[in-house]
């Protein structure tokens, strides 16, 4: 199977993995492209053009936000806007979801190669697209491409991306979870001229609406992503005008050249090496039950950094992802650990970033891959790890490592799209916004973020219940943070919530669930740290929640109901929900940080006692702390119980050597190298003891301890429910104190992972 880099040239033709922008675009002589850039700007006028051009992308974000009529943009924030330079070089792309913009570059590139001849690219023109292979996350995601021209010459481009509320497809909102390929879901939309001399083509809009079950709702957010462009290139030429198109081009050009120099500033204080991350997507088409291995290795060689997805498996059923979507994701990750100095300004990263997928797997499909659902499983699972091999890789500067962040909450969307008619008697179809809530994961110097929403969308807002109840036939019966969500470390991930409802002004409601990630974590801790919880439906059909409402009883928890318990699969189509059955949805949780054993006993007392965050049984099992019947501390027993496992672990191995060269590096919270008389050798960073030669995995020196995976989390249940792979918890001792040295979520058959390679001298 060819890679990328080995496909010289390589452009979309509508058949492989997607456009990959070849080094230099092929851009026609008809099209005058804005160059000029004035190269000494003093210091006062930089800063305000700077924070000019950001301020006009949060205003085109909040315009958009204003004008949507869709629950997708006011409380999801699906959208994000971009700038970027004539060539489709990022300027700014907005605080919203980011993965979004990370795909819009590939976009304008196209545009400019294979539309500048024919139809042409002209003042007043804008392009629609959504076309996975061509730059977009999945269908949904509509983008609407505005170049700003400036006295005849392409100045820059402003662009933005909003994901509609239903493009066509076999399913309602076109999450389409059954579909086998890319001609069952909604209209695929290479870059095409919707708008021209500043008026909407009637007849490419009609196009555009055709496939809609709600025509209305996509036409009226496309208004907004209009009025969105407007707004946006309108503040762009008032800057121009106020300041000189050469000055405004030497701002957005120095932009990027800082961020560049900042970029490569960081990779020159970085070790050269290789990290590894390895996860899991249960469930690719209903009736699946495998589990479907991604991987993703970091490579940093002198100032340049080499992501790739070899050994991930084939694209299958409708979990996949396209180039673009890869990319886009890996993006955010290195936008917020890297370049998050740099006001989201990626272009100049992205001087120095290589993307090396191999085609065919299921995040770097091949067309017609189904790819509608690609963002809640293949995006998210393409993402997430990013920050882990990121985070290994800056750990070993001292100042760079307080940027370190685990892996965050919603790492796989549990969703579940509803339709049907609404209290109105209108038909519907949507999904629950609730995981939005996320949770964001620890840090190497302190605790995750409760329900702190996705780091992926750094504005995002858990949705207000009324809201939701407004607009669709709900009514919540609680939503609350889950008790031992969050994976234990030194510093604890954050809670996951759960959201409990029953249909109301309705008969009944049809359901789809579209998960992954509820029989093996996908938000896996570093360092030692645990896992945060898995995803979760709860079901119970004909129970007594109306007796309970009738008599004023609030319901807490879903378990307190009677009823018959049903367990919802992971892709369950078209089951019904009547005013008697109660629907639970538990997302999945954020990842630890380092050793729970090297918490600080107090702080897990108050996890217990006073943030209600941490269970008694999960304080003795993971963490070692013993809490007493009134909340106090046990100290002593503390004390005496974890020197106890601490000692079981290391009864499991063999005597280890403890070395006495100096440290010459930290790669990890746990592990060191030492210069010894044969060279670099890794070392237990608590008491030394000898892991073995730079060369080789430090793993295989540990103390392997395979345990089931519901040890990871209190909240995990049987994965036998969802998969046939066994998942398996693996952890790794220290053989001379027993420290926990790290862990891994893995399926049962595959190998020890080799996470961490250095290249030292």
């Amino acid at each position: 199977m060819p890679r990328v880099s080995e496909m010289k040239g390589a452009a979309f033709d509508g058949k492989r993995m997607g456009y990959v922008p070849p080094k230099t675009l092929k851009v026609s002589k008809k099209l005058r492209l804005h160059t000029k850039r004035a190269r000494h700007i003093d210091p006062i006028t930089y800063e305000v053009v700077r924070h000019s051009l950001w301020h006009v992308n949060e205003e085109h974000g909040a315009t958009i936000q204003r004008l949507s009529g869709s629950p997708v943009a006011m409380y999801a924030l699906d959208l994000n806007p971009s700038i970027l330079a004539e060539d489709g070089e990022f300027v700014y792309f907005g605080p919203y979801m980011q993965y979004m913009s990370g795909v819009t570059d590939t976009q304008v590139k196209w545009i400019l190669e294979y539309r500048s001849d024919n139809p042409g690219i002209r003042d007043g023109d804008m392009f629609l697209a959504n076309d996975p292979w061509v730059g977009a996350a999945h269908q949904q995601d509509v983008m609407l491409i505005c170049p700003v021209f400036w006295k005849g010459e392409l100045f820059c481009w402003v662009t933005n991306c909003l994901h509609q509320y239903d493009i066509g497809g076999i399913t309602p909102s076109s999450f389409c979870g059954s579909a086998d390929n890319a001609f069952e879901e909604g209209i695929l939309i290479p870059p095409v001229k919707i708008v021209e001399n500043n008026e909407i083509r009637r007849d490419i809009e009609e196009l555009y609406l055709r496939a809609s079950r709600k025509p209305e709702s996509v036409a009226l957010d496309f208004r907004a992503q209009l009025a969105g462009n407007f707004t946006a290139r309108d503040r762009i030429l008032a800057l121009i005008r106020r300041y000189g198109a050469d000055v405004v081009k030497g701002v957005m050009k120095q932009i990027m050249d800082n961020a560049e120099r900042a970029f490569l500033a960081k990779l020159r204080r970085l070790s050269d090496g290789v990290w590894r991350e390895r996860a899991y997507v249960e469930c690719c088409r209903p009736g699946d039950r495998r589990t479907h291995r991604v991987c993703l290795t970091l490579t940093k060689r002198g100032n340049r950094l080499i992501f790739d997805n070899d050994g991930t498996a084939p694209q299958d059923g409708a979990m996949n992802a396209t180039y673009s979507g890869w990319r886009g994701s890996i993006m955010v990750a290195l936008n917020q650990l890297l370049c998050w100095d740099q006001y989201f300004c990626i272009g100049g990263a992205l001087r120095h970033v290589e993307f090396d997928p191999t085609p065919g797997t299921f995040n770097c499909a091949n067309f017609p891959a189904s790819v509608s659902t690609a963002p809640v499983q293949a995006m998210e699972i393409s993402l997430y790890p990013a920050y882990n091999v990121l985070s290994k890789m800056i750990y070993g500067d001292p100042e760079m490592r307080r940027d370190i962040m685990c892996i965050g909450g919603t790492s796989q969307w549990p969703a579940t799209i509803f339709r049907g008619t609404d209290q109105w008697g209108e038909r519907y179809g949507y999904l629950l916004v609730d995981p939005i809530g996320g949770a964001i994961g620890a840090f190497s110097n302190g605790d995750g973020i409760n329900t702190g929403g996705q780091s992926r969308t750094p504005i995002c807002k858990l949705p207000n219940i009324e809201h939701t109840e407004q607009t669709f036939p709900l009514l919540f019966l609680y939503r609350k943070e889950v008790v031992d969500s969050g994976g234990a470390g030194k510093w604890r991930g954050g809670m996951s919530a759960e959201s409990c409802f029953v249909p109301h002004g309705t008969e009944h409601i049809t359901h789809d669930t579209l998960s992954s990630g509820n029989a093996t974590p996908t938000s896996p801790g570093m360092m030692g740290g645990y896992p945060g919880s898995v995803n979760a439906y709860k079901f119970r059909r004909g129970t007594d929640v109306k007796t309970r409402l009738e008599r004023r009883e609030m319901v807490s928890d879903i378990a307190e109901l009677k009823g018959r318990e049903e367990v919802l699969q992971l892709r369950q189509e078209n089951f019904m929900q009547e005013p008697d059955d109660v629907y639970a949805v538990l997302w999945s949780a954020a990842g630890g940080y380092g050793d729970p054993f090297e918490r600080d006993p107090e702080r897990v007392r108050e996890d217990v006692v006073e943030n209600r965050a941490v269970s008694r049984d999960a304080a003795r099992e993971i963490y070692g702390v013993v809490i007493g019947e009134h909340g106090a501390l046990d100290l002593e027993t503390t004390r005496q119980l974890r020197a106890e496992q601490r000692a079981r672990r290391r009864r499991k191995g063999a005597a280890a050597e403890v070395l006495a060269g100096r440290v010459a590096a930290r790669a990890s919270e746990n592990l060191e190298l030492r210069r010894e008389a044969g060279g670099l050798r890794y070392a237990c960073a608590k008491c030394a003891a000898d892991l073995g030669a730079l060369r080789d995995n430090y793993k295989d020196r540990c103390v392997v301890e395979e345990r089931e995976i519901a040890a990871a989390n209190p909240n995990i249940g049987d994965w036998r429910r969802y998969v046939d792979d066994r998942p398996v918890f693996r952890q790794f001792y220290c053989p001379g104190c027993g420290a926990l040295i790290e862990n891994e979520v893995a399926r049962a058959d595959d190998s020890v992972l080799r996470d961490i390679e250095l290249n030292l001298r």
